[in-house]
């Protein structure tokens, strides 16, 4: 770039304005970039969580199920005999739905810690480079 100035120095300046305009720009080309990948693998990690608390749902609610079939032939049995029959189908069911309950609350935990489904660290940091990208200019034009 040539300029028709009679001071050197405004030549200089005016480069170093112009490179740190082109810096800036590919930094924040860069940065966006970067943001982009972090908020992908940030979803991915809560997706992630989420099928886990979903599987342990589906576990829960099949265990849930071969308890209420235990308490059902617990109850059969029961009225059939009223003797060791009926109490041994009433522990397994007991021990069932203690395992459906324990596999239920840990589902919820899974499920809630991958709620809401934001990017909250690539959010943050993208608020953080702005604040950056703001003071840097400020001190450019100064």
């Amino acid at each position: 770039m040539a300029y028709a100035t009679g001071n050197g120095g405004d030549h200089a300046s005016t480069a170093s304005i112009a490179e740190l305009v082109q810096q800036l720009s590919e930094q924040t080309s860069r940065l966006a970039h970067q943001e982009v990948e972090l908020a992908k693998t940030e979803l991915a990690a809560k997706g992630k969580r989420a099928g886990i608390g979903a599987g342990m749902f589906g576990g829960a609610g099949a265990l849930g199920f071969y308890a209420l079939g235990a308490l059902t032939a617990a109850a059969i049995l029961g009225l059939a005999t009223g003797v060791a029959g009926w109490l041994a189908a009433l522990i397994v069911a007991l021990v069932l739905g203690a395992f459906a309950g324990a596999l239920a609350l840990r589902g919820k935990t899974k499920v809630q810690q991958a709620t809401p489904p934001i990017p909250e660290q690539a959010t943050e940091s993208v608020k953080e480079d702005v604040r950056w990208a703001k003071t840097r200019a400020q001190t450019a034009r100064r």
